[in-house]
């Protein structure tokens, strides 16, 4: 790959980074502070989970609402509503917020409520988190049956509100009709490529290249777990990317490193309770995960490896940003 510069002062800024899902404590109190470790010349956008499978309506409505409280407070954030608030985070060097659900349960059946999550700034939902649910089938199941007919209308339903549909943590034949019936980009927010380490949670090639077919975005993920024999160093990371880029090109390809900040409560319920868990969790011990440091560090990587900055600056946000162009509404829906 040959590096290509067009020797403007625009080519030279650092390009926007883009962490399209990481988890803070799902409690009010989490200190959101902790995201402005993703600040960086050039700006960042990070996308924080806010519920799954447990939590209820008011559960979400109430924690996103602490959140956005507290994001406001603190100079370093700013909550993205919209794409020009990311140009804006970008330009001053700070880090703009939105969320995301794991799970469609928090609707509790009301397709309604895709319109209330997404005025409280949810931009991606996955339907289903590894276990079927009334949308579909999930990762960890046996027999993957793929979308309902509820799932189906959500994901028109998310079309029309303006909300970005992921894959992530659905069954293969789940992702596919996801695919196949979303008018607008489709991605797999946090997913490493099984080709280079077959784990569950990683997807396939016939995926990947029906994601690439929507003009969605594969977000490669930092899990130590997903990556290989749990190393979720940058070496790592790059493999799968390569990988990635190889089968469906840069323009298909971003970064989500999944990173937990309270890592460590994790992988302490991980070893008290392991029968919580399948042995491909939990065979190697604690979970290693990328934090943000490590991410800072992947434009860098990148063009060591040879990508060409027009291929870097995609890779590292600007593909998701264009996703977001393209699906995301003005501003809350009316």
């Amino acid at each position: 790959m040959r590096a290509v510069s067009n020797g403007s002062s625009e080519a030279r800024r650092p390009p926007l980074l883009w962490e399209q899902h990481c988890c803070l404590p799902l409690d009010p109190v989490a200190d959101v502070g902790e995201l402005a470790r993703y600040r960086r010349p050039g700006g960042s956008f990070v996308s924080v989970n806010a519920g799954y499978v447990p939590h209820s309506a008011d559960d979400v409505t109430g924690l996103v609402t602490r959140w956005r409280e507290r994001i406001a407070a603190d100079g370093r954030l700013r909550q993205a509503v919209t794409v020009a608030d990311i140009e804006a985070a970008e330009r001053d060097g700070d880090v703009a917020v939105a969320f995301d659900l794991e799970d469609s349960g928090p609707l509790e059946g009301r397709l309604d409520r895709v319109r209330h999550f997404y005025d409280l700034g949810v931009r991606t939902m996955l339907p289903s988190y590894n276990n079927r649910n009334e949308a579909g089938g999930g990762c960890m199941d046996e027999v993957d049956e793929g979308l309902t007919a509820y799932g189906r209308a959500l994901v028109r339903e998310m079309n029309a509100v303006g909300m970005v549909v992921d894959g992530s943590h659905c069954g293969a034949r789940t992702g596919l009709d996801l695919c196949e019936v979303s008018e607008q980009p489709v991605i797999y927010s946090h997913s490493s490529m099984r080709s280079v380490w077959d784990h569950p949670r990683n997807i396939g090639d016939e995926q990947a290249t029906a994601c690439a077919a929507t003009g969605g975005v594969i977000g490669i993920t930092g899990v130590g777990i997903f990556l290989g024999p749990n190393d979720a160093s940058l070496e790592a990371l790059l493999r799968h990317i390569d990988y990635a880029v190889d089968l469906v090109g840069p323009e298909h390809v971003g970064v989500s490193t999944d990173y937990p900040f309270d890592h460590e409560d994790f992988n302490a319920m991980l070893a008290q309770s392991p029968e919580l868990f399948p042995d491909c969790y939990t065979r190697w011990g604690p979970i290693s995960f990328m934090p943000p440091e490590g991410l800072l560090s992947l434009e860098d990587a990148l063009t060591a490896r040879g990508y060409p900055d027009d291929a870097v600056t995609a890779i590292l946000g600007g593909n998701f940003r264009h996703v977001a162009s393209l699906v995301w509404r003005r501003g809350p829906s009316g």
